[in-house]
């Protein structure tokens, strides 16, 4: 190594890479203050119905004048009174409780009061197990209101 000269090394720091500011550190404002200072450009945008929700709103007007013109009345269909008469008088034939009919039928004691109430919505396969352990015919009698 004799001959070569001084060796010298150096201690500069090398930076391998280094990342690119993200959009939100674009947008930072400590960054877009010290864009300013330095002098440096700075880009304002506005956006097309930025922060409105016009597009929504305007649809919906439509929606409630068909709404307001709608004169249908949408009910669901109840048991009829014949029905739950015939179905208190033969549990009563029988000699049975709501509670014991309804176990009998593998249903909520709340069904069979729906029924006799007139509250209910009628289901045929309740109908017919009404009907198989009853020993009566119910379907004949369900009416329409």
């Amino acid at each position: 190594m004799a001959g070569i000269g001084p060796i010298s090394q150096d201690w500069e720091p090398v930076v391998i890479r280094e990342k690119a500011p993200n959009a939100a550190a674009k947008k930072d404002e400590k960054v877009v203050n010290a864009s300013r200072r330095t002098g440096g450009t700075i880009e304002t945008i506005k956006k097309f119905n930025a922060g409105s929700n016009k597009a929504a709103s305007s649809s919906t007007t439509l929606n409630t004048k068909k709404l307001d013109d709608e004169t249908e009345v949408l009910a669901h269909e109840r048991v009829s009174s014949d029905l739950k008469k015939n179905i208190m008088q033969a549990r009563l034939d029988k000699k049975f409780t709501q509670a014991q009919l309804a176990q009998q039928i593998n249903e909520k004691p709340q069904i069979i009061q729906e029924y006799e109430s007139g509250k209910a919505i009628p289901n045929q396969q309740i109908i017919a197990k009404l009907e198989r352990v009853l020993g009566v015919k119910l379907r004949g009698s369900t009416g329409k209101k």
